[in-house]
């Protein structure tokens, strides 16, 4: 498989919207129930979601594209973060990784993560947090080999439904 990554830009925000739901869909739908997924998508994977963050100087937003043709196939978000843990002053949360299920097993989801972790450094951050669902092993598994270490847990809610999520760290 060849890709490409790019950093995206405002007029991304729809095809950025449909992959987080593609993949949210995929990975979740023989886990939760119709209406959480629906629920979630539509408030967390919206357009209006993506245009904001691609709004904000302090969000970094990476689009992985498929060659040729350029079709949308995985992301990452960096922005501030948002847990429960009293974040340092030079952190940054890696909001979301997602990748298309038929990229899975190319290394695009590794070189994603390498440049969520360059552009970290970049923006002058020592630290990367992120969450996760507790019973995604394949995530979980994905994220130690990359040398992140659970360090708290956090509560995230998916529609109606409160999940114990927990939250990992590395230096960059």
């Amino acid at each position: 498989m060849t890709w490409r990554l790019r950093r995206a830009e405002p007029g991304d925000a729809p095809a950025l919207s449909l992959v987080a739901s593609a993949t949210f869909l995929d990975t979740y739908a023989t886990v939760l129930t119709g209406a959480d997924i629906v629920a979630h998508c539509t408030t967390k994977n919206s357009i209006a979601t993506f245009e904001t963050w691609l709004s904000d100087p302090a969000t970094i937003v990476t689009l992985a594209e498929h060659e040729p043709g350029h079709a949308p196939i995985g992301y990452t978000v960096l922005t501030a973060p948002d847990f429960p843990i009293e974040p340092g002053p030079a952190d940054i949360e890696l909001r979301r990784i997602y990748l298309m299920k038929q990229a899975q097993g190319s290394g695009l989801g590794a070189a994603l993560m390498a440049r969520a972790l360059e552009d970290a450094t970049a923006a002058g951050r020592i630290r990367v947090l992120l969450g996760v669902w507790d019973q995604n092993t394949r995530a979980r598994a994905f994220y130690e080999r990359q040398g992140f270490k659970v360090i708290g847990t956090r509560q995230f809610t998916v529609g109606t439904t409160l999940h114990d999520d927990p939250v990992y760290a590395r230096t960059v």
